[in-house]
């Protein structure tokens, strides 16, 4: 992925009459150790009457001597080259073993070689004050490096000198401003002082804008930028000249190309030479222009195809409007680490805290853009064979018309935070939830762990195994065992509300669940509550009689809009407001199971879960048929969070298919994140909602292109494909 450029610099001298001019010297070709790849260069003069001969200078610069037999009233030379700026990591060298520490002795023969760059030319009181606060306690040579020229970056302000010549280091610290030849000498200086041969490179810097804007800090220029420019050199044994830019602190990459390094500025001044006595007009320019560019993930199309694209995307949907086709287009982009590309779950592993983290942040962006008002669940995903355990699946819920699922973010429970809530909390709720409902509290029932089943699992420990203590190199069944004995057996795990829907008088129907053991003993296991239900306990019920949610065609030509079920719930639950008693005008509701002998009193084999985990509030959802139902009792579990001021946490069964719903999951596969991005009807919406996703994954510190060994770039893998849907 390499973007190629074309530097043009311009520097014209205008003469208020003809003057002889004195041979000039220009170093102003790239030079051979340029690690920034020169692919052209050219070099013109005027006035063109000239000779020129190209050079090299003691220390193997190139430089061109330029002889003017006549006179002349201007002087111009414009340099253009073309180079590739292939990224170049400043970091990758090595380095002797005798020189990883600093400080550390050049061998003999190198150091005579390096003579020439150890020279002190100044010592002064504040350059010796400065020296003595270097730390020079042994240290890795690069991490040395790094801070000394991140000190001289917070000791000299940058700013733009037009004078002639470079400051003393004595001035550079007293004013604690300079250019950048100004600190790059200082350096220099610095570098020497401390026994590191050390050069002074004058060439050009060119910083291109960057694609998009940083997290970390400065994004850079606003504009592709180039110009003269001054650095320093150090030379470390096995890694050769290394670059430090004390103008930005940072090593020197590809945006650095050395025109001429020597051990002293003036061997490395661009133009040397002089003129007749007369007046100047001086003027210069540097402009860069990018000529080729890769497609990257950053920018995949330049400005004109992605027009191109545009274009006919927008013509697609106009012909499909007339044809009457509706095409309906999502994705399941995948994403990874930014900060970790190495770690196992960022390259094989579906799960890990660190993906956990990131995941719920993305799923709490999307929401805020794509679906205020929606409601957040976390889910059971896919289970594959050899996993332990089925994956997680976050998911956002919201409505198409615009009406919130759910009105207060605040009382969906932070995931990653303990509330301190507990099976008394879970054991209120319940019960609070039943009233709300219209059915009756004392059809509540405590769920417990299988004390026979762990009695039994104790008993199968070998004896100086100490059930109690868990491993994290244990079995994931044995830390299970410890964990349930550590909290108690005869602690309920939480709470079950028989509940299913009436289909005679349209309301929530609940009856008492008779078990032959007499308590609810959970199925053993780590899942949620609603997953380990004994259901096979309850009564025998034929197959042919057993109800079975019935979901909505999603071909239904016409689907009657969904109403405010937040509003009816409230009217439903003001009569069971105790100070509504004062009004005798207001007359209580019937709870929905108080039946006679000759209505439905089927008991329900499906049931709400109140569990408290972790010290939150999880609320598990039952299987229902149609959406509708889904709503109205999501509206009743908010209420009662807003009654009872407890955050809750949404689990179990997603809500019905439904074409009123719209739906967003963010789950884990191998190595990345994968997003099921809601679909879009149109061009345009598919356009907004992709460059949202990816710049709220950005956002998240979450990317979509990773590097083999070699250095190589790949995408992410993962599902990595796009749905489409049509009728």
């Amino acid at each position: 992925m390499t973007i190629r450029i074309a530097c043009n610099h311009m520097t014209c001298y205008k003469f208020d009459r003809p003057v002889n001019l004195s041979p000039h010297i220009l170093r102003l070709r790239p030079a051979p150790h340029s690690r920034t790849p020169i692919k052209a260069y050219s070099l013109r003069i005027e006035p063109e009457t000239h000779f020129l001969n190209w050079q090299q200078d003691p220390f193997g610069n190139y430089m061109a001597r330029l002889v003017f037999p006549e006179k002349t009233r201007k002087l111009r030379i414009e340099v253009e080259l073309v180079a590739d700026m292939t990224v170049i990591n400043p970091f990758d060298f090595f380095i002797e073993d005798y020189a990883e520490k600093f400080p550390f002795t050049y061998e003999p023969q190198v150091r005579k070689e390096l003579a020439p760059y150890f020279e002190e030319i100044e010592a002064g009181p504040l350059l010796t004050k400065w020296l003595e606060g270097v730390d020079r306690t042994p240290q890795g040579t690069v991490d040395f490096l790094v801070e000394l020229n991140r000190r001289v970056w917070e000791s000299v302000n940058y700013s733009v000198r037009l004078e002639p010549g470079v400051q003393t280091c004595e001035e550079t610290l007293g004013k604690k401003i300079g250019s950048c030849r100004d600190s790059g000498w200082l350096l220099v200086q610095i570098l020497r002082h401390l026994g590191l041969a050390a050069r002074f490179v004058s060439g050009y810097l060119v910083q291109l804008t960057a694609d998009e804007k940083s997290l970390d800090g400065p994004s850079g220029p606003e504009a592709d930028f180039t110009d003269l420019h001054a650095w320093a050199e150090v030379y470390i044994p096995g890694a050769g000249w290394v670059g430090l830019d004390p103008t930005s602190g940072l090593f020197a990459g590809e945006g650095h190309i050395p025109l001429a390094c020597t051990p002293h500025p003036v061997s490395a001044a661009p133009v040397t030479g002089f003129t007749d006595k007369c007046e100047v007009e001086f003027e210069f320019a540097n402009s860069v222009q990018r000529i080729h560019e890769d497609p990257r993930v950053t920018k995949p199309y330049s400005d004109e195809e992605w027009s191109l694209i545009d274009a006919l995307g927008q013509k697609v949907d106009e012909e499909l409007t007339a044809g009457d086709v509706r095409l309906t287009m999502g994705g399941e982009p995948t994403f990874v680490s930014i900060d970790d590309m190495e770690g196992a779950e960022w390259n094989t592993k579906a799960d890990g805290p660190h993906k956990r983290r990131l995941a719920h942040q993305l799923t709490l962006r999307l929401r805020d853009i794509f679906g205020r008002g929606g409601m957040l669940h976390f889910g059971q995903g896919k289970w594959y064979p050899g996993e332990p355990l089925p994956r997680w699946q976050y998911g956002c819920f919201w409505r198409k018309d615009g009406v919130p699922v759910w009105h207060n973010p605040k009382l969906l429970a932070d995931i990653n935070r303990d509330y301190g809530f507990g099976p008394q909390q879970a054991g209120q709720f319940t019960s609070h939830l039943a009233e709300v409902l219209g059915v009756n509290p004392a059809h509540v029932v405590p769920g417990y762990e299988d004390t026979a089943y762990f009695l039994w699992k104790e008993g199968t420990i070998p004896v100086n195994i100490d059930p109690l203590q868990a491993d994290l190199k244990d079995s994931l069944e044995r830390r299970q065992l410890a964990q349930r004995l550590d909290q108690g057996l005869g602690e309920p795990v939480g709470f079950a509300l028989p509940l299913s829907w009436h289909p005679v008088r349209q309301g929530w129907h609940s009856a008492p669940w008779q078990l032959r053991r007499g308590c609810l003993f959970l199925l053993p296991g780590t899942s949620s509550m609603g997953l380990r239900l004994p259901l096979d306990a309850l009564p025998w019920v034929a197959p042919e009689d057993r109800p079975t949610p019935q979901e909505r065609s999603l071909f239904e030509s016409e689907v009657p809009p969904l109403q405010d079920f937040h509003g009816d719930v409230a009217r439903r639950y003001s009569s069971f407001e105790p100070e509504a008693a004062a009004h005798p005008e207001v007359q209580p509701q019937q709870q929905a199971d108080q039946l006679t002998a000759t209505e439905w009193v089927d008991v329900p084999h499906t049931a709400v879960c109140v569990e408290a985990r972790d010290g939150r509030l999880h609320i598990f959802f039952p299987p229902l048929g149609l959406l509708e139902h889904y709503l109205e009792l999501l509206a009743a579990v908010e209420k009662t969070a807003a009654a009872l001021d407890m955050p809750v946490v949404i689990e179990g069964y997603e809500p019905p298919r439904d074409l009123r719903l719209e739906r967003l999951l963010v789950t884990p596969d191998p190595g990345v994140i994968e997003v099921n991005i809601h679909p879009a009807a149109s061009w345009r919406e598919l356009v907004q909602n992709t460059t949202t996703l990816y710049e709220e994954a950005r956002q998240c510190r979450l990317g979509t292109e990773k590097f083999m060994l070699d250095g190589r770039h790949t995408g992410t893998g993962g599902g990595n494909h796009i749905t489409l849907g049509a009728a």
